[in-house]
């Protein structure tokens, strides 16, 4: 799993980073890394996502009364209004045509959540107006220049973007509009410690994340966690919050097995001020077969601490710790497992790259 310290993690990968809304995300587009069985908040879309119809945008780009010309939202729900379809029937045409777009998306484009930006974003857009029966090129009009996203907003442009070091940099990045990011960057990573728990079958079972992060000016309440299965298509693990946090907004796009989620904190934190969290992860039963754990480190931390807790039923052959800064190469460390059945790495001062453990069961 993984999971990124921003945070990011990989179950063989991870990623570490209101009212809660069921976002199912499948296709995402230009939409902002211990699990207990017991209670999990999934994020599915919603269903006035998926079956009602958008309502917005002209056939072409109009004056609003008073001589205001409308927006890209508003003109989008005009035209989808005009139309008489619904978001499913869109997304069907959108995907017979080669574009993939989730209902998500859609819903945010003319709800003026977020707006087509990318390349793919507005080439999906040309289509759209197709299907829509507007003038070529009148919704386009209106999107405008690309507008900073809210974590950028007091970002510095050193800092990698949030989906750095990931395969899926682009639809982590889209993603993560569904939730709240702004304060990632506030937040200066003091201590992190990951356990991972590997049952007698070699299946990974569960992870413990305990994380100490200081506030970089008044009003952080938030940590974003990014979590990745190594095998896409089986359940995502459930997350659970263990200490000083709960849930938030959950995004999930199984077909890639990517979870992103938001661990509020108990209140809004002060400059200067620090908070201890901890959150856990499960996975569900048959556990998929554990071959690594690392972290991905888009800001660098002070202390990072990964842990690999084997059962005695089931050891590995050998054991291999490896990290990889921005640019560099990978550098690759033999480790042993103790007489308690676990190995452990520890990194001080590292990042941005990411950092882990992998193992050999033959």
């Amino acid at each position: 799993m993984v999971e990124a310290t921003d945070g990011a993690m990989k179950v063989g990968d991870a990623v570490a980073g209101g009212v809660l809304e069921r976002l199912d995300v499948r296709a995402i587009d230009d939409n902002p890394g211990v699990l207990s069985l017991a209670n999990a908040v999934r994020a599915t879309e919603s269903d006035s996502a998926q079956t009602c119809a958008c309502v917005c945008a002209a056939r072409t780009a109009r004056m609003a009364p008073g001589g205001l010309m409308v927006d890209f939202a508003g003109a989008l729900r005009d035209a989808i209004q005009a139309r008489g379809l619904g978001l499913e029937r869109i997304q069907e045409r959108l995907r017979a045509e080669g574009y993939s777009v989730s209902l998500a998306t859609l819903s945010y484009w003319q709800t003026g959540r977020s707006r087509p930006e990318r390349r793919e974003s507005l080439a999906a857009l040309a289509e759209l107006e197709k299907i829509l029966e507007v003038d070529p090129g009148s919704l386009a009009a209106l999107v405008g220049p690309p507008r900073p996203r809210g974590r950028h907003l007091h970002k510095s442009t050193d800092n990698p973007e949030l989906g750095a070091f990931w395969s899926e940099r682009d639809l982590i990045v889209d993603l993560a509009q569904g939730i709240d990011t702004r304060w990632d960057e506030r937040l200066t990573r003091l201590s992190q410690h990951d356990r991972v728990n590997v049952g007698p079958d070699r299946g990974e079972v569960s992870f413990l994340v305990r994380q100490v992060l200081r506030a970089e000016a008044d009003g952080p309440d938030r940590w974003v966690a990014i979590i990745r299965l190594d095998v896409p298509g089986n359940p995502l693990p459930l997350l659970t919050p263990v200490r000083n946090c709960r849930l938030g907004r959950i995004v999930e796009h199984p077909e890639s097995g990517l979870l992103l989620a938001e661990l509020l904190f108990d209140r809004p934190l002060a400059k200067g001020e620090t908070v201890i969290t901890e959150h856990a992860l499960h996975n569900y039963p048959p556990f998929p077969l554990a071959k690594q754990y690392e972290r991905k480190f888009r800001l660098p931390v002070r202390e990072y601490v990964v842990e690999v807790c084997f059962d005695p039923a089931a050891l590995p052959r050998a054991v291999y710790q490896y990290q990889q800064t921005d640019g560099q190469d990978e550098q690759v460390t033999s480790m042993e497992v103790d007489v308690g059945h676990s190995v452990h790495a520890i990194a001080l001062d590292y990042g941005p790259g990411r950092y882990g453990l992998r193992w050999d069961w033959e």
